[in-house]
């Protein structure tokens, strides 16, 4: 999956330039920890870059957010969302209203929660949106810095100096959770170099440092720091590169993006999905058709067979005025018919008697000893025997036999414990 990872202006140096997205921003397209392209660029250039990339990865600068360290007691995702605000207002100079909350895992019995202004944070994600992207991440670059150098002395402060035109944006890694930034404006008369450097030895005055730069101002800062010894003792200055970003932001889970709501989550790329799903409605909409054919044939079929069977019966029974279902109709007719004329009926009690005595007297003789018959009962076209207890009831002979006269035993539900059988017809 291709990740579009984009280094955002601080809001002060958005703030003070005529239109932020006009701002130069340092960005790396990677496939995985592959790089495949990266360089500095305004924003409003990179829309095309942004529309066909699968994942963005914006790098807040470390000046906009805020890392407080709280004891959270154990609640729900919900409830902490929702309790966040209240937890962090002691901490927070500005309204809790005004600012987008998220809070990270717990570490030593602290959660490290980030806070940004919720408005800088809708107009970066809105222009973004509206570029095309389709997955928007947030994270605080502080965070993003290794928390350990990979070269220098161990325990040491990371520092990223990143300059935006006369403006500097310095990110401080201070340790595993925390973190700060600053945007500096330095005055006409001072170089970015000098100005970055008294800075930071003002806010880290004694710890080592591991000082990132771009790789075209390494020489400037080292030359400013090799001026003085003891700075040169405990600063080591080292060209910045995007694979350690690339890397620090796997580790990063504190999304500042889940705190906004509106539709920065993962979306589906229709584009790229166009073809597919138009042919599959073309499918759909062909089966949907074929359906829809097929009914009205089978409609019609059924309503010139009914036509014609009310025909039929109208042409056999023209006295008859009620035709409800003429198939059932004629069914009873002819049966009514065979009745009078002296035929029984498969389903007739004499029909269905005869036939149990002679299948009766067959299997009594095949088994030799048979339980003796309680009663005999005619109900629903069947015949139910009701069997003596003690004796043996010969089921499977009898079933043999009355299947050569087309009819059916089954067992029906025993009557205190009697065995019980059903007779009906099997036509």
């Amino acid at each position: 999956m291709s990740t579009l990872y984009i280094r955002l202006p601080s809001k002060a140096a958005a703030d003070s330039a005529s239109h932020w997205l006009a701002l130069a921003c340092p960005f790396a397209l990677a496939s995985g920890s592959a790089i495949e392209r990266q360089g500095t660029a305004p924003l409003s250039d990179l829309s095309d870059t942004v529309a066909k990339t699968q994942r963005i990865v914006l790098l807040l600068a470390a000046s906009d957010v805020i890392l407080l360290r709280v004891k959270v007691p154990p609640l729900s995702s919900a409830r902490l969302k929702a309790a966040l605000p209240n937890l962090v207002e002691d901490q927070l100079l500005a309204d809790p209203s005004d600012c987008a909350v998220v809070a990270g895992g717990v570490s030593d019995g602290l959660r490290t929660v980030a806070v940004i202004q919720r408005a800088w944070l809708d107009t970066v994600a809105k222009a973004f949106i509206a570029f095309g992207a389709r997955h928007i991440a947030a994270l605080p670059a502080q965070l993003c810095l290794p928390h350990q150098p990979q070269s220098g002395q161990p325990g040491s402060v990371i520092v990223n100096i990143n300059e935006q035109g006369t403006d500097i944006d310095m990110t401080l890694r201070l340790s595993e959770q925390d973190g700060i930034g600053l945007a500096i404006m330095p005055e006409q008369n001072g170089s970015a170099a000098s100005v970055a450097i008294q800075t930071l030895c003002a806010i880290v005055p004694e710890a080592p440092v591991t000082l990132y730069v771009s790789q075209s101002s390494v020489l400037a800062y080292q030359e400013v720091v090799n001026d003085a010894l003891a700075l040169s003792k405990r600063i080591n200055v080292s060209a910045d590169n995007w694979t350690r970003w690339i890397a620090g932001t796997g580790e990063t889970t504190l999304d500042l993006m889940a705190a906004m709501n509106i539709g920065t989550g993962s979306r589906l790329d229709w584009h790229s999905w166009r073809w597919p799903l138009a042919l599959a409605a073309a499918v759909l909409l062909i089966n949907i058709a074929a359906l829809n054919i097929d009914w009205w044939r089978m409609k019609s079929e059924a309503t010139t067979l009914r036509a014609s069977m009310i025909q039929i019966y109208k042409s056999a029974y023209p006295k008859e005025s009620v035709i409800i279902d003429p198939l059932a109709q004629m069914q009873q007719k002819v049966a009514l018919a065979k009745h009078v004329s002296g035929q029984a009926a498969p389903d007739d009690f004499t029909a269905i008697t005869a036939a149990f005595g002679e299948a009766w007297s067959s299997a009594v003789s095949a088994t030799g000893k048979a339980a003796a018959i309680a009663a005999l009962e005619y109900r629903e076209r069947s015949l139910f025997v009701k069997l003596k207890q003690g004796g043996e009831a010969p089921t499977q002979q009898m079933k043999a036999v009355l299947a050569k006269y087309k009819l059916t035993l089954e067992l029906a539900p025993a009557q205190s414990g009697v065995v019980v059988w059903q007779i009906r017809s099997a036509r």
